[in-house]
């Protein structure tokens, strides 16, 4: 078994776990590096918090770009990393196929695929074909490379849970690991999604989203950060910029020396 299929496995068994994994979204190797040593037991990219490195929107990363950023996480941490790997940068099943064998390849743990181009969603038939492409390509060859597959409804002015459960468990008979349908409004509607599917459903920690006690009574079996994280992090240098220009004063320091002393502690090791 190679190490990265090694890590896969462990990735898949954090899932069925008795409580959720909290997977955090790193946008660099300082990062991944940061959550590592807080204790996460695994942590993922954000496509919109690695644009954002790059001066960009999300959606405006290549997959190039996005294969070289998964290496580089792989690389920092010890930990399972999976990718943001957006609608794994292809249309076509076969070029699904093809670019989750790319993924693969980096190191990674697993990665997720949306059911949906950047401008619309796909039809759910051939969102199906999709997933089964991509799982099909995570699995050849006795890989455990996790693929999660994701129903964009609510995400993209489509707020119909009963096409979004529909779709998810299509991808389930597809093959996919995990299962995600980000923005879910309530936690009747995440009751709803956990008791329709048999794979483990992960949730978004969007501002009002249960509190993680809750979500675990409700069997959600993973919680993801997307990039709430990097928008935190920006927000604070955004505030401390601000009070610098505009008031003169250094208050920010407080928000900083937390990281000051985590970072000597991490990086130079």
């Amino acid at each position: 078994m190679t190490g990265s299929a090694d890590t896969a496995h462990r990735f898949l068994a954090l899932h069925h776990g008795d409580a959720p994994l909290i997977l955090p979204n790193a946008w660099d190797r300082g990062s991944a590096k940061l959550f590592e040593a807080l204790g996460f037991d695994a942590v993922a990219t954000t496509s919109a918090g690695h644009a954002a490195t790059l001066g960009r929107l999300d959606g405006r990363v290549t997959r190039d770009e996005a294969l070289a950023h998964a290496r580089d996480l792989v690389d920092a941490v010890g930990l399972p990393v999976s990718a943001d790997f957006e609608n794994a940068f292809a249309d076509a099943p076969a070029d699904v196929a093809a670019n989750i064998t790319l993924a693969v390849e980096t190191g990674l743990a697993g990665c997720s695929v949306e059911d949906y181009d950047g401008t619309a969603l796909y039809d759910a038939a051939l969102a199906t074909e999709r997933v089964a492409a991509a799982t099909e390509a995570a699995h050849t060859g006795g890989h455990a490379f996790v693929i999660t597959a994701r129903a964009e409804n609510f995400l993209r002015g489509n707020p119909d849970l009963a096409d979004t459960i529909a779709r998810l468990q299509s991808f389930q008979e597809a093959g996919a690991d995990v299962l995600y349908a980000p923005g879910l409004p309530d936690l009747d509607a995440i009751r709803a999604v956990v008791a329709a599917v048999d794979r483990p459903v992960n949730v978004l920690a969007l501002p009002g989203a249960p509190p993680v006690a809750e979500l675990r009574t409700a069997g959600v079996k993973r919680i993801s950060v997307g990039s709430g994280f990097s928008l935190v992090a920006q927000g604070a240098a955004i505030t401390a910029a601000k009070e610098l220009l505009e008031r003169g004063t250094y208050d920010w320091w407080s928000v900083a020396a937390p990281a000051f002393t985590l970072t000597h502690e991490v990086f130079e090791s």
